[in-house]
């Protein structure tokens, strides 16, 4: 069984974010940390295919959000073409925070305190289950991938 503890305010508003999608989530905790997809799927004990890292960028200065399975890698080319912008940098810490309420690192695919466009790569398709950042550097929940689709209202293209 994985483990489970008492919820931060962050984990509370993923978990009533998914409420109100007809969703439901439990949010875990690893101390030793889900940062990376590596950390996460050595913690879960799943295949780093199944965890969806959700990244901030910035596309033509504006944010964005690229959700991307753990074992690829995003295309700058691909996500600045399915933003329809030109440059693409990573967003920085304090970006992420203002754009999505979460700290990088830990950052759900959904439940943003802002409309921050969403760009999802459809390889996240080849897994039934998958599992995303809970809101803290140390805490993820699993979602079916109709429950990703129905959450984030992304774009559905080829990012890595």
């Amino acid at each position: 069984m994985l483990p489970r503890m008492s919820r931060s305010s962050s984990e509370e508003r993923i978990v009533e974010a998914a409420r109100r999608l007809g969703i439901e989530v439990e949010i875990h905790h690893f101390p030793e940390g889900t940062k990376t997809a590596e950390d996460a799927a050595r913690a879960i004990q799943c295949d780093v295919a199944a965890i969806v890292k959700t990244l901030v960028f910035t596309v033509d200065d504006e944010p964005v959000i690229a959700l991307v399975p753990g074992d690829r890698k995003l295309s700058l080319t691909a996500l600045a073409s399915a933003a329809g912008g030109q440059t693409v940098e990573r967003a920085s810490p304090d970006v992420v925070r203002a754009a999505t309420g979460f700290v990088a690192g830990g950052t759900p695919p959904f439940g943003h305190t802002t409309d921050v466009p969403v760009f999802a790569d459809i390889a996240l398709r080849r897994q039934p289950v998958l599992w995303a950042g809970g809101g803290t550097p140390s805490t993820v929940f699993s979602l079916s991938i109709s429950d990703l689709v129905k959450a984030t209202n992304a774009v559905w293209t080829e990012l890595s």
